[in-house]
């Protein structure tokens, strides 16, 4: 069965939702998001990818690949403007405003400050008569919301400790516990429920502008979930625990050219023959759950659904792991058989071994290729030079994770690679035009599908780079100033997208 991705020539942008303008100190699903997809349409652009929607936490630098929930949406996305036209706020519920900084997002300011506001919104809704649409919501969303706001409200009256460190019985899970905390707290689980109630609402709402323009949405699934997170909270019998619930094996990946001691990500690792047991129910829910929410899903650490590396807890770097194979065949099997087609595209940077090639071919699922990464050395046959390229991919100019094309040339590129740049590109490029250079390479190459981020259409520096994978604060901050895409710039990436047959 194919991927049931576009295989005609396409191109796309890379824009989370936070890094949108907005008078609220973050992006969010109002007025610019569809502004921006009028931007997407007038370039010809067919994808809009963003990264993960669920519930950040400024404990884990507000990443949103660490999240308390695998299914929960961002509350802090939700749109004060969309609020006020549905007559949950009042335009000066607003007031006062603070004081938020130009193109960054200040998650320690938006977040009490949309608190507010949404906390308005529900004393609002609560005296409505109309409760229907809530009420399906909460139906159709059974399986995932009732252990998520029972989570949320628990961790509030816990003083946010972790769940491993609740009272037993809450710990546990003990029925008749868990019944007297849903009658205490009725009101505020019930507040939880409506926020994502709202949060969902409004990204149907720009999903269907977007699918009205042609504009598809292209989301991201972090393959691990964090280990105080209501999905393991409410499963731990899916995760390798110990007799406490605490973690025996972690996620991460093993020593290689970037990193001599690999790379510790600490989330617990799945049971996979307890999965396959249950028919693989909690994953076949989760892509469900964002197929439904996105046109396109990648899958971030695509490798992981096929072998992963399993570190003993405890551990304080990832050298003692290793590699678990999982039921890849049976797990994929089962997804066929239960949707009708599979969008996906793997992510499947770094080493990847002839199995996982090997899935992703019988799948018929795209890769990627990140331009950033062709100039390292001098090798013809590098796989990310675009003339090594096939049209089953999907290639980037960089991805959220690298730093911008002008950060790289002004700040990371030895002159080695820059001048290997230049003769594949036949001459010398300065660094006000280099974003260009990379642009073209990526739409001229046989991939099918091209996707820039935002930043590298503006040309932006290094410090405007998305995340820094090796440092944890500072991340997921960069935002698009309002106005800041010019005319001449929306001119050449049309210019271009036609140009290269990408239209």
């Amino acid at each position: 069965m194919g991927s049931a991705i576009s295989a005609r020539r396409g191109a796309g942008v890379l824009l989370h939702i936070t890094s949108l303008p907005s008078p609220y100190g973050i992006g969010d699903l109002g007025p610019e998001a569809y502004a921006f997809v009028d931007f997407l349409v007038k370039t010809r652009q067919h994808l809009w990818q963003v990264l993960p929607l669920t519930l950040t936490d400024p404990i884990y630098g507000n990443s949103p690949y660490s999240s308390i929930s695998a299914f929960a949406g961002n509350k802090v996305l939700i749109s004060p403007d969309l609020l006020i036209e549905e007559g949950l706020l009042m335009r000066e519920d607003l007031e006062p405003v603070p004081l938020f900084p130009d193109g960054r997002c200040d998650f320690s300011l938006a977040i009490p400050y949309k608190t507010r506001l949404l906390e308005l919104a529900y004393q609002t809704f609560k005296n409505r008569k109309n409760r229907e649409p809530f009420e399906a919501f909460c139906l159709q969303n059974t399986s995932w919301l009732e252990n998520f706001s029972l989570f949320i409200v628990i961790k509030n009256h816990v003083a946010g400790e972790m769940w491993a460190q609740w009272p037993e019985e809450l710990k546990d899970r003990v029925p008749q516990s868990l019944e007297a905390i849903r009658k205490e707290y009725y009101e505020e689980i019930e507040k939880e429920k409506f926020w994502q109630h709202l949060f969902f609402q409004q990204w149907h709402r720009l999903k269907s502008y977007c699918r009205e323009k042609s504009v598809q949405l292209f989301g991201d699934l972090a393959i691990y979930v964090n280990f105080d997170s209501a999905d393991v909270w409410a499963h731990p019998g899916l995760f390798k625990l110990d007799g406490e619930k605490r973690p025996v094996f972690v996620s991460g990946v093993p020593p290689d050219y970037f990193s001599s001691t690999g790379q510790l990500w600490g989330n617990p690792v799945y049971q996979w023959d307890v999965l396959k047991e249950s028919g693989y129910q909690w994953w076949i829910d989760r892509v469900a759950h964002h197929l439904d929410l996105f046109d396109i899903l990648r899958i971030d650490h695509f490798r992981g659904l096929v072998a992963c590396w399993e570190v003993p807890a405890g551990q304080d770097t990832a050298i003692n792991g290793k590699w678990v194979e999982v039921p890849a065949d049976d797990f994929f099997r089962s997804l066929r058989q239960r949707f009708q087609s599979l969008p996906i595209v793997a992510e499947d940077l770094g080493l990847i071994t002839p199995d996982v090639k090997e899935v992703m071919r019988c799948l018929g699922l795209p890769g990627m290729k990140v331009l950033l990464f062709a100039f390292g050395e001098d090798n013809p046959r590098h796989p990310y030079l675009p003339h090594n390229y096939e049209k089953n991919f999907l290639v980037y100019t960089g991805t959220h994770d690298n730093n911008t094309v002008r950060g790289w040339f002004e700040c990371d590129a030895s002159p080695d690679e820059k001048g290997r740049f230049f003769h594949y590109c036949g001459r010398e490029v300065s660094g006000e035009e280099i974003h260009w250079e990379f642009i073209r390479l990526a739409m001229m190459s046989v991939a099918n599908q091209v996707i820039i981020p935002m930043q590298d259409i503006l040309g932006l520096g290094g410090d405007t780079r998305m995340n820094r994978p090796s440092i944890s604060r500072d991340n997921w901050g960069w935002r698009l100033r309002p106005g800041q895409i010019a005319e001449p710039t929306a001119e050449r990436l049309l210019e271009m997208t036609v140009t290269y047959g990408r239209g």
